[in-house]
C-alpha cells in the first residue's frame, strides 16, 4: 500500500506551558505515521497560518481546562474560525482534542465535549481515544496510559505548583498515542 502524505495541524493554547508539552507529545505521536507533515500552531499564530489550517487533513485541538471550559484565548480562536466554518473549509477533516487541568477531574470532560461540538459544527470527523481506562483497579498505577479514563480525547493532570515539567510521562504517552491514532486515521481517510 502506498503511503500518502498527510498534513496534521495541532492548534493549542498553553497558559502555563503544560498544554504545550502535551501538544509536542501529540506531534511526536503523529510524526510516527510515514509521510505525515506536522505543524504545531499556538492559537496566537492561527490567523497568520489560516491557509495551512484550511489545507490540513486533520486538526487536533488542545486547550487547558480553565473553570471547566476551554481557555478564553482558545475560545477566541474558535470564534475567529467562523469564516472557515461559513465556507465549510474544515468539513470532512479529521479532528481530535486534548486538555490538561490541575485537578484530577477539573471538569476536563466538559472541555473535550466543547472541542468535539466545535469540530462537529465545522463538519469534521472526530477521533476519540481508543485506550481502555488505566489506573482503575488494584493492579493499575498512575503510570498507566489513559490513567484518567477518557474516551473522547486525551486528558492530563498537572499539579498547580509545578511548571510544565510536572506533566506526567503517562499523560505525555497518552497524548502521543492520540497523535499517532489521528495520523493513522488521516492517512486512511486521505486514501
Amino acid at each position: 500500500m502506498t503511503s500518502i502524505a498527510t498534513t496534521i495541524a495541532i492548534v493549542y493554547h498553553s497558559g502555563y506551558g503544560h498544554t504545550k508539552v502535551l501538544a509536542e507529545a501529540v506531534a511526536a505521536g503523529a510524526a510516527q505515521e510515514t509521510g505525515a507533515v506536522i505543524h504545531l500552531i499556538a492559537v496566537e499564530e492561527a490567523e497568520a497560518k489560516v491557509d495551512l489550517l484550511n489545507a490540513a487533513d486533520a486538526i487536533i485541538f488542545g486547550s487547558p481546562t480553565y473553570m471547566g471550559a476551554v481557555s478564553a484565548k482558545f475560545k477566541e480562536f474558535m470564534e475567529w474560525s467562523s469564516k472557515s466554518w461559513y465556507g465549510r473549509l474544515w468539513q470532512d477533516k479529521i479532528a481530535a482534542g486534548f486538555t490538561n487541568s490541575a485537578s484530577q477531574s477539573g471538569d476536563k470532560l466538559n472541555v473535550l465535549i466543547q472541542l468535539s461540538v466545535f469540530a462537529a459544527q465545522h463538519g469534521m470527523i472526530w477521533v476519540g481515544l481508543d485506550l481502555l481506562p488505566g489506573n482503575n483497579n488494584s493492579k493499575g498505577s498512575v503510570e498507566d496510559l489513559n490513567r484518567l479514563g477518557s474516551f473522547l480525547g486525551a486528558m492530563a493532570q498537572s499539579n498547580a505548583d509545578q511548571g510544565p515539567e510536572g506533566v506526567t510521562d503517562a499523560d505525555k504517552k497518552t497524548a502521543e498515542h492520540l497523535g499517532k491514532r489521528v495520523a493513522e486515521a488521516a492517512a486512511r481517510w486521505a486514501r
